[in-house]
């Protein structure tokens, strides 16, 4: 029986597909496919929820989508990324299941950071 085993591409528009890649390789570490290799995520959960469509959750109401890193050391990493200029929500919000920050790439696509509580064994 066939079935879907995980997430295996974000395709997106962008008004500069070239500048937002690099950006998103320079930045988060995340390479485009005309690197010539295909990043390889780490297992774990994915969260796969369509919102409302009035939903305030996202940026603005013209962002039809906004993606969801898993990360280690959240708060490390929105330090390293503010230091690059990196445009950063000042909202936070910590849960039972995990920590969770916002930022902003070039084109103001507002990108959910997540660091889940780690599992206990």
């Amino acid at each position: 029986m066939g079935k879907v085993t995980g997430l295996g591409g974000l395709f997106f528009r962008s008004k500069d597909s070239k500048a937002q890649a690099q950006w998103y390789y320079d930045h988060l570490g995340i390479n485009s496919a005309a690197t010539g290799y295909i990043w390889m995520q780490e297992a774990g959960p994915t969260v796969f929820s369509p919102f409302k469509q009035d939903t305030d959750y996202f940026a603005s109401m013209e962002q039809q989508f906004m993606i969801n890193f898993r990360v280690e050391g959240l708060d490390e990493l929105v330090e390293q990324l503010a230091a690059k200029g990196v445009r950063i929500d000042e909202n936070r919000m910590d849960e039972s299941y995990g920590k969770f920050a916002w930022i902003y790439d070039p084109e103001g696509n507002k990108i959910e950071l997540w660091e889940p509580v780690a599992e206990s064994k």
